[in-house]
């Protein structure tokens, strides 16, 4: 007789708990799925073995027996142990961790094969540089000796950093491992792909990203297990890729925020590697022209290994940079969305049949819609945030629940036909060039346009064959993508990421201006970068604008300091929401004094205040933030565990309490 601890397919705060079951089965393992009866009915239930003993629990007599073992379904011992330490690292569920690691389809059906549309890149091992070569022979030695090392690849764009993953993956291929490379954005995938299969051939390779139909999916994980693959390339999921051998796991664009789960579980990408590199003795590379804050700060101190590429592989310089004050444009009685100097110079481009990119991260052709005689706002009745007008459609969309309404013709608050948008996204800007430059071949890369299956690596394969002179997007054109004929890249409005309500806002405004400029000059010739702002001394701006990231890094460390921000501190919000009002905060304020007291000294706990999104989806809702000291993540982690098992046994409190580590986003 055998005893399971089993995690019950029930995805509750009341059930989240391993239960113990009997078993006579001979050939139980951990990571199977099994059939139980639960509950006080006992009615079937599906679960996961995560633990197997030969001796019964103390103080329990009785154990209901499991049923069956469901077939061909197999977790690794190693999956079943990283999710039980999700549960603990990111407050999250047992069976929201295991279902990170579990296919999602019956893979009996027919499916189109994901590689159908991606053209292999023909290799071309060209000479490395000095700074490539001794890049490459550092991660060598680490990967030789088998032994878990974290390097921070810190080179600008263009320095040849792929060629860098390439060449390190070759090495662990050949070792008989196997090794997985994360891109931050899906639009990112088919281009490395197409480089990988030049390079390893599309047999070796396997894809897993959110834009794969579930078929796929599972049809990518059985060839994962079936041990044909050698590499997966992915989004943030890819980490979960049942290999056996794991030598190396490279990160592109280690800095990006989609690294970052915003859903349950709320998972950091780069805490799963690490955990996942430490179990395999692998090597983790993290690549990058902007780092992270956080992860160069760790560079910095040696828990990291940091490597430089400072130069680009042709020796360009790197793009001159102009900032434009708008403000100045207007006093000039300019008052289009482009200033005249990015006028002229995507003229000039267009004439040298240079291609350009217009960059703005806000989609939709105005931003909101208000009435000019009242001053009333469009905004969505579930979530409280102003809608987005979007003029091919005829529509207002609520970007956070989807919610559509027809554009009003009259304000429904006066009655005035003075109602109409302001602020401009992609789709005015698309509008606004197609007008001004009728001769150019125009398109647009966004959420928007990237709805259909398969679009957006069309739009960016046309692109790529110099079919498309001008193309509009938001930060889905800023990341990784290499193309030699770009000659101008036009950020339309900088102010967009430097008014988030985030202590992050010049962060990631340095690392976009820094990466859109990348995308320029990536050929035989300079390129050029015009960035349009109504703040011109912002330092964040005047800093990417002199590619100076260690003088950025800098400031903006001082700058965490003081206020007690990561990387000096872990940042928890907790967020409580209901459809009352007054119920969310008064739930929302027992917690905060609860955890006053629960807390030491030095951890600072904030709120409750109304969220950034005060209502979503009719839910009101109040956050709490804890700042809780470097080095106290464990003790703070524990209280908060404490809070939600004391929360789920309350009654007339609010309906929801969610956590999230680090979040990158407060909304």
């Amino acid at each position: 007789m055998k005893y399971a601890g089993v995690v019950v397919d029930n995805n509750t705060n009341a059930t989240d708990a391993i239960y113990t079951y009997k078993t006579d089965l001979d050939d139980i393992r951990i990571g199977q799925k099994v059939m139980v009866p639960f509950s006080m009915h006992d009615r079937r239930a599906e679960g996961y073995v995560v633990s197997l003993s030969d001796k019964a629990p103390e103080g329990i007599k009785r154990f209901k027996a499991i049923e069956s073992v469901v077939p061909d379904v197999q977790l690794s011992e190693e999956a079943v142990s990283t999710a039980l330490w999700m549960r603990d690292r990111f407050l999250c569920r047992y069976i929201e961790a295991l279902k990170c690691f579990l296919p999602v389809s019956d893979v009996k059906r027919k499916t189109k094969d994901p590689f159908e549309d991606i053209e292999p890149e023909v290799p071309s091992v060209k000479e490395l540089t000095g700074e490539q070569t001794a890049a490459l022979a550092r991660i060598g030695s680490a990967l030789a000796e088998r032994r878990n090392r974290i390097f921070l690849l810190h080179g600008v764009t263009g320095s040849g950093k792929t060629e860098v993953y390439m060449q390190a993956m070759k090495s662990v291929i050949e070792d008989g491992r196997q090794g997985i490379v994360l891109v931050p954005e899906i639009s990112l995938t088919p281009q490395l792909v197409g480089r990988f299969m030049g390079r390893f051939g599309k047999e070796s390779i396997a894809v897993l990203h959110s834009r794969l139909t579930p078929a796929q999916r599972g049809a990518q994980y059985k060839r994962i297990e079936s041990g044909e693959v050698k590499l997966v390339i992915g989004a943030r999921s890819a980490i979960f890729a049942p290999l056996k051998d794991i030598g190396l796991i490279i990160m592109d664009e280690e800095h990006e925020t989609s690294y970052k789960s915003d859903m349950s579980p709320k998972y950091d990408t780069l805490e799963v590697a690490e955990r996942r590199a430490l179990t395999h003795g692998a090597v983790i590379v993290l690549g990058s022209a902007t780092p992270s804050v956080v992860d160069y700060s760790r560079s910095e101190s040696g828990v990291f290994e940091r490597i430089e590429l400072t130069e680009r592989y042709n020796k360009n310089p790197l793009p001159t940079v102009e900032i434009v004050d708008m403000s100045a444009e207007i006093r000039a009685g300019n008052r289009s969305l482009f200033s005249q100097s990015l006028l002229d110079q995507i003229q000039r481009c267009l004439k040298e049949k240079k291609q350009i990119i217009l960059f703005l991260n806000r989609r939709g052709y105005a931003s909101f819609v208000s009435c000019r005689e009242c001053g009333h706002t469009m905004r969505c009745p579930e979530c409280g945030i102003s809608y987005t007008y979007h003029r091919q459609e005829g529509a207002l969309m609520c970007h956070y629940c989807g919610r559509r309404i027809p554009m009003p013709k009259v304000c429904p608050e006066c009655g005035s036909k003075l109602i109409g948008g302001f602020g401009a996204g992609t789709e005015q800007v698309e509008f606004k060039v197609k007008e001004l430059f009728p001769e150019a071949a125009v398109e647009r890369l966004d959420l928007d346009t990237a709805k259909k299956k398969g679009s957006m690596e069309s739009v960016l394969k046309r692109f790529g064959k110099g079919k498309v002179d001008i193309l509009i997007g938001t930060q889905l054109v800023a990341k990784g993508l290499d193309f030699a004929n770009v000659g101008l890249v036009g950020v339309i409005s900088a102010d967009v990421s430097l008014n988030i309500p985030d202590f992050r806002s010049s962060e990631r405004t340095f690392q976009l201006i820094t990466q859109v400029a990348g995308r320029s000059g990536r050929g035989s010739e300079p390129g050029l970068v015009i960035v349009q702002t109504y703040d011109p001394e912002n330092p964040a701006l005047r800093l990417a604008s002199a590619h100076d990231y260690k003088g950025f890094f800098e400031m903006e460390a001082a700058v965490r300091k003081t206020a007690g921000y990561p990387p000096y501190s872990d940042i928890y919000q907790i967020v409580v929401s209901d459809e009352d009002e007054e119920l969310a905060y008064a739930s929302a304020g027992r917690c905060a004094a609860w955890l006053r007291k629960k807390l030491p000294p030095g951890t600072a706990v904030l709120g409750p205040a109304p969220g950034v999104l005060v209502k979503a989806s009719g839910q009101y809702r109040f956050q709490i933030l804890i700042k809780s000291p470097y080095g106290s993540r464990r003790n703070t982690s524990a209280a908060i565990r404490k809070l939600k098992e004391i929360y789920t046994e309350q009654k007339g409190v609010a309906r929801l309490l969610t956590v999230d580590i680090n979040p990158y986003s407060f909304v």
